[in-house]
């Protein structure tokens, strides 16, 4: 493929015409998708290094909680707070697709700190085994991913009237 040709299909959305849901309409649907799934992929990247692990995440309060016990994702967070995660349906049927693309920044909440035991008691997991985790020298790292931009698509928003790709985007106020 020539740079052009890159370039073409890397515009093909931003090309196509279609119409958007308002904001105020989409959010909430999305949302209650963010919140009724358990499972994305959380890519990390420095470099020429890019790791893509599924992981299982809470989504409240505008944003994406990850407990983990570490593992090689932590290679692009020391030195890009900037991450990517995939939420989807497992097995959709044709013309059922729902999907969110995220871009965000991730940051390490401190373990024991309020927002960690908040979201500890969220999940419902003891702070008590946490803490042990942590004395023993294995703390569970609570990553939390503040969406900047979702690219959502969702087949049956063309049945509402919709293009079936939206985005919300987050850096605007």
């Amino acid at each position: 493929m020539t740079t052009e040709a890159y370039r073409k299909a890397a515009n093909f959305w931003k090309e196509k015409v279609g119409k958007e849901m308002p904001a105020e309409q989409l959010t909430p649907v999305v949302e209650e998708f963010l919140r009724s799934s358990t499972v994305c992929a959380l890519a990390t990247g420095t470099g020429d290094y890019v790791r893509c692990t599924p992981l299982e995440y809470s989504y409240h309060d505008g944003k994406f909680w990850i407990f983990t016990e570490g593992g090689e994702k932590f290679i692009g967070l020391e030195k890009n707070k900037h991450v990517s995660l995939a939420v989807f349906e497992k097995n959709p049927s044709f013309g059922a697709l729902k999907s969110v693309q995220v871009m965000g920044t991730a940051v390490l909440i401190e373990p024991m700190s309020a927002s960690y035991v908040a979201h500890a008691e969220y999940k419902k997991i003891p702070v008590a085994a946490l803490q042990k985790l942590a004395d023993q020298g294995h703390p569970m790292h609570l990553i939390c991913v503040a969406p900047e931009r979702m690219d959502v698509l969702f087949s049956d928003f063309k049945k509402q009237g919709y293009d079936s790709r939206q985005v919300l985007d987050f850096t605007q106020d």
